[in-house]
């Protein structure tokens, strides 16, 4: 029997009004004129898989991924053949950091609509998040030679030949997309974070010329401003470094509207509830998978070394910083409500979850060690979670001197999370919140969480190896102190860092900054004075 084709729907669309004004209020971006258009022809006709499509579409700009995977979803039931709609779905889940899937979709378009640089660009950047490094650069080799004047392929290309090491490559690829487009800040950003590009003065009046330029946006502007503040870092001249950090942060900030008291509500509502009896409840839940190591604690605080000398083990696989935790403790509790949803869980869903974790992350491992990392600093806000659904796990605290770990994140522009960390005082009251969170697990389930001290960690790492891997039940190994020999691919800030032999390069890096940091200091009250 022959399948509904797309075809009819579109080609009637065309000639709609009601969906061509539709259309073009999606073009200029008008999406309160769209949605009602389109409320209103789906109620009459609820299978034109056309307006379906533009749905979707408005859902996903208004963040709304859910309603808009579902409703393509239900447009290829209706015509399998519409491969708009699936290409739409691939972008949907790969935004939900569901790569796999966005793969099966984007190989199912190729298959069907051959030569498409969009998805083929798409297909990189996806097999980037699950491992796939070979495949994506020979996409993106590909893709720059055909389009040598898109600034953002090269720019791609350059992240993902620093991720596997290939840094003169990655320099090369970055600055070749600066040629194309001088005023491109996130390239001079991307050079500035492999903390091993010295900036000349050339590079630093070419970024002064970018800032001037009356088209700047915003975006632009402030990955400039980062940038500049490494090359005046670079100099010694910490009073320009800083004001640059700051203009910087307070763009990127006013984009994000960050609400310090979210974080602090959720870790009140931790701790009130997840008590010794609660735990005492639940002895014996959850799956019993002894697999993952969480490494775990405030970004910038070492985790990446940690994890590239676990990387080390030949027991130890090393993965990447993995959503699947966050995504699933949120799912549960449909948002805001985790908290309460993961209390409520029963012992045959603990049991379900554990198993879930460890199907999701499969795609991840790419060897037989019998044990994998998940660095997904953030994951310290799940502890309860990740305790109840997976108790075999271990943890792994990554803790560094509140100053210059709190610092380190003000002078980094994440892609992507971390809102706390554009704002002094918010970033100082994370700090706090985090530390409350870990006290209370050290107080109610003691030794579950194991804590490295990084600067312990840089002043005998030996003897810091040997402990670590006693927590883990794992022999010492030579290959753990000689990590930096490790090529295993890193997709972090610290990836360069984490090449070089251990060093303390990273110590008290804030002093030169103190008196701009007093926001900083108010924030964490004495935790930066009787720190460890």
């Amino acid at each position: 029997m022959n399948q509904p084709s797309a075809r009819p729907a579109i080609e009637a669309a065309l000639r709609n009004p009601s969906l061509m004004a539709a259309a073009m209020a999606l073009t200029e971006n008008r999406l309160e004129d769209a949605e009602p258009i389109l409320r209103a022809h789906l109620r009459d006709a609820p299978t034109d898989v056309a307006a379906i499509r533009m749905m979707a579409e408005l859902a996903a700009r208004v963040g709304r991924l859910k309603d808009s995977e579902a409703l393509l979803r239900r447009a290829l039931e209706l015509t399998p053949d519409f491969g708009a709609a699936r290409a739409n779905l691939a972008t949907v889940l790969y935004k939900q950091n569901r790569f796999p899937e966005a793969l099966e979709n984007l190989n199912a378009v190729l298959a069907e609509g051959g030569d498409n640089p969009v998805q083929q660009n798409l297909k990189a950047a996806a097999l980037g998040r699950i491992g796939g490094y070979e495949e994506a650069i020979a996409l993106y080799q590909e893709l720059t030679t055909r389009f040598p004047d898109h600034a953002k392929l090269w720019m791609s290309y350059g992240h993902m030949l620093k991720t596997v090491g290939n840094q003169d490559e990655s320099v090369a690829a970055y600055r070749r997309a600066l040629a194309v487009e001088p005023t491109l800040g996130e390239v001079y950003w991307s050079l500035a974070n492999l903390k091993t590009v010295i900036f000349s003065e050339d590079d630093v009046a070419a970024m002064g010329a970018a800032l001037a330029a009356e088209s700047l946006g915003t975006e632009d502007a402030y990955h400039l401003h980062f940038a500049l503040g490494k090359a005046m870092e670079e100099r010694a001249d910490h009073d320009a470094a800083f004001a640059h950090y700051a203009k910087a942060n307070a763009l990127r900030s006013a984009e994000l509207h960050y609400d310090p008291q979210v974080v602090r509500t959720q870790v009140d509502k931790v701790i009130a509830l997840c008590t010794p009896a609660f735990w005492e409840a639940r002895a014996g839940q959850g799956h019993d998978a002894p697999d993952p190591i969480f490494i775990i604690g405030m970004p910038r605080a070492g985790s990446t070394l940690i994890e590239q000398i676990l990387a080390s083990h030949s027991m130890v696989e090393g993965t990447m910083e993995l959503p699947d935790i966050p995504a699933m403790a949120l799912r549960e509790g449909r948002g805001s409500d985790w908290i309460d949803a993961t209390v409520a869980l029963s012992a045959d869903d603990a049991e379900r979850l554990g198993a879930e974790f460890i199907e999701r992350t499969r795609i991840q491992r790419k060897t037989a060690k019998p044990f994998f990392i998940d660095k997904l600093p953030n994951n310290w806000n799940y502890v309860a979670f990740i305790r109840l659904i997976l108790p075999h796990a271990k943890i792994i605290d990554a803790r560094r001197h509140p100053l210059d770990c709190c610092f380190s994140n003000y002078r980094q522009h994440f892609a992507k999370g971390q809102a706390f960390s554009y704002d002094l005082a918010h970033m100082g009251q994370y700090y706090a919140d985090y530390v409350r969170m870990m006290a209370h697990f050290d107080s109610v389930t003691p030794g579950h969480v194991y804590r490295v001290i990084h600067e312990e960690l840089l002043e005998n790492p030996e003897r810091e190896i040997r402990g670590l891997l006693d927590f883990l039940g794992l022999p010492f190994e030579d290959n753990c102190l000689n990590f930096h020999q490790n090529t295993r691919a890193v997709r972090t800030a610290s990836s360069e860092q984490v090449r070089r032999p251990i060093n303390r390069d990273g110590v008290d890096q804030w002093k030169p900054y103190a008196a701009h940091l007093e926001p900083l200091k108010r924030a964490l009250g004495s935790l930066w004075e009787i720190y460890p």
